[in-house]
């Protein structure tokens, strides 16, 4: 959608409905009602069309006052073999871009399907310098600057031709990234002799993570923070991103928002000052959105997530029109000493969703919650929709997206595939509830040693 936004000031977006999409190509894996809502949410689409016919004609396009349509270069052809856009070529109104590489709805379903782990990025900062990946030195360095041109032109504005977010990565141990913070004992007392008797080496991980600011450094220089504006920070994985995310981060922009209207932002007067002073008017808040490690969120999810590397996850994000700023490698526990050292100081608030797909053993945002920003955004008609819900979906319609995959020439999937990610699921169940088993027996223990 960037490359068919650089073609013109308006993009109206067509979304076929379900039942097209499957007489055609396939089964869909998102409904009609949740990929509306992605274009939605697209800082680059102008308007979404809902229920698009699956062939392209003339008098639809025309009653939207388009002039052209914009595709990607593969062929896209209807149920009889017939090319989609044949009558707009026809009469010289298509555009063609160049297709994304590396990301598409094929390879993400064959990932899902055969538990791939090939496409983790253990280091984006080096994969990026090409120092990391794969092939000769050249090819790493070719593909390394192409991967941050991507970056770059993922982080623009609304039009596709200006800078638009600011893009940081945050840099500290592996064990800061993915661990819990210790705590020290309670005031006026030492730690009981089970605390005392942990392994030196767990005690070096969770001191080393404990309170670690990190160091970010700027990758992409974007928009910063325009006059009061609230600072507000969110994380996740954002795996597959999907209505779930998207709607999570709409409704903490109409959070704010609603916050705005109580202060008068939204009135005539503030408006104009607004763009007296700086040009344009903007939001009332600045989201900066963290984002975890593929190791990270395999730490903790297991099996082979996430489907999405961290690059990919990145842009996802990076498009989304409720984001003004992206931190890649963020830390899965956002302590005081990390919030303190974000790019523009401390949050007004720190955001979450309600998370039910993975089981965590502590509270990652109890930092936030000290401070008194913690914000929590309730339950909605989308929260079950997560990386879990959308790899259920394929599995258990596991033959018909077999039968695409094979139309689109990828190799057929076996039962030992669903086998192997009914193994790896009950392992990771496994993990958990031995997480768990080893949290309950630590607080016991705890509170035998004070006597409790």
């Amino acid at each position: 959608m960037l490359q068919a936004r650089r073609l013109g000031d308006v993009l109206l977006v067509g979304v076929h409905s379900d039942e097209a999409i499957m007489e055609n190509k396939g089964p869909t894996v998102m409904t009609l009602k949740e990929r509306v809502a992605a274009v939605d949410a697209c800082r680059w689409a102008t308007q979404s069309i809902p229920c698009a016919p699956y062939v392209t004609s003339l008098p639809w396009i025309s009653h939207y006052g388009c002039q052209y349509v914009v595709h990607g270069d593969d062929i896209t052809s209807d149920s009889s073999g017939e090319d989609c856009y044949r009558y707009v070529k026809a009469a010289g109104r298509f555009k063609v871009v160049k297709r994304t590489p590396g990301i598409s709805t094929t390879d993400l379903v064959g990932r899902m399907l055969l538990c791939t782990k090939g496409h983790f990025i253990r280091d984006l900062d080096k994969v990026l310098a090409g120092e990391g990946g794969h092939g000769s030195e050249e090819e790493r360095k070719r593909s390394g600057e192409e991967m941050l041109q991507r970056i770059r032109d993922y982080a623009s504005d609304e039009t596709g031709h200006h800078p638009g977010s600011e893009v940081w990565s945050w840099h500290a141990s592996r064990e800061a990234k993915e661990r819990r913070p210790s705590h020290p004992p309670p005031a006026g007392g030492s730690a009981p002799k089970n605390e005392r008797r942990r392994s030196s080496r767990s005690h070096r991980n969770h001191h080393s993570s404990r309170e670690q600011a990190g160091e970010l450094t700027k990758m992409v220089d974007g928009k910063p923070p325009r006059k009061h504006q609230r600072i507000i920070y969110v994380d996740g994985g954002f795996d597959l991103f999907s209505s779930g995310h998207i709607e999570f981060l709409r409704r903490v922009s109409e959070d704010e928002e609603a916050l705005a209207k109580q202060l008068d932002w939204y009135t005539d007067e503030a408006r104009q000052r607004r763009i007296e002073e700086a040009g344009e008017d903007y939001p009332p808040y600045y989201l900066i959105a963290g984002v975890h490690d593929d190791e990270v969120i395999n730490h903790w999810k297991g099996i082979n997530y996430p489907i999405m590397n961290i690059f990919e996850r990145g842009l996802c994000v990076l498009q989304c029109k409720y984001v003004h700023a992206l931190i890649f490698s963020a830390p899965f526990t956002p302590t005081k000493s990390f919030l303190a050292a974000l790019p523009y100081g401390p949050p007004h608030a720190v955001y979450h969703g309600p998370t039910a797909f993975m089981p965590l053993t502590y509270d990652p945002y109890t930092a936030a919650k000290e401070l008194g920003i913690f914000v929590e955004i309730p339950s909605h008609e989308y929260a079950h929709v997560n990386a879990g819900e959308i790899v259920e979906r394929i599995l258990k319609g596991r033959t018909m997206y077999e039968a695409r995959q094979r139309m689109k020439g990828v190799k057929s999937v076996g039962e030992d595939a669903t086998r192997k990610r009914e193994v790896l699921e009950a392992e990771a169940k496994a993990r958990a509830e031995l997480r768990e088993l080893e949290r309950t027996r630590s607080i016991q223990e705890i509170e035998r040693g004070y006597g409790l």
